[in-house]
């Protein structure tokens, strides 16, 4: 009997842990297409020898310079906005997207409007790589912000 409930036991576990697995996979971004802050903050900061992303702020707080403010992804009107703006951009535009309004595994914003920009054919589409949020992982850090 102690065989049966530890071999149940154990299939019970790893079906738990493919669960969690499962949900990971499907993001709408690869590791490929998220970008440092690092990174942004230096083009920047030194734009004439930099790429010239059109960023594209789908959350509730704009604070990076040049960001266009488009409202929350997770509301009809943001998911409008954003692909109004879009229709009007050349599909090999670099297009940065952010939200940081908290931990991507809990963000509204960041999946509906990714997953935007990739159906509109998007191929230098990137995710800025804020995990915690926009706070913790590019004000405390001292990259460049909107002046209010």
């Amino acid at each position: 009997m102690w065989k049966y409930n530890f071999l149940f036991l154990a299939l019970l576990s790893f079906s738990i842990a493919g669960c969690g697995q499962s949900s990971t996979d499907k993001e709408p971004w690869t590791n490929a297409d998220l970008l440092s802050p690092d990174t942004l903050a230096a083009w920047l900061r030194n734009p004439a020898s930099s790429p010239h992303p059109v960023i594209l702020d789908v959350g509730p707080a704009g604070v990076i310079p040049g960001a266009r403010e488009l409202g929350p992804a997770h509301e009809p009107e943001g998911m409008a906005h954003l692909k109004a703006t879009l229709s009007q951009l050349p599909r090999n535009s670099l297009v940065v997207i952010y939200c940081g309004c908290c931990p991507f595994s809990k963000c509204p914003n960041v999946r509906p409007a990714f997953s935007l920009v990739k159906r509109m054919g998007f191929k230098q589409a990137r995710l800025l790589n804020l995990k915690d949020n926009l706070k913790k992982d590019w004000i405390d850090k001292g990259y460049p912000i909107e002046n209010p």
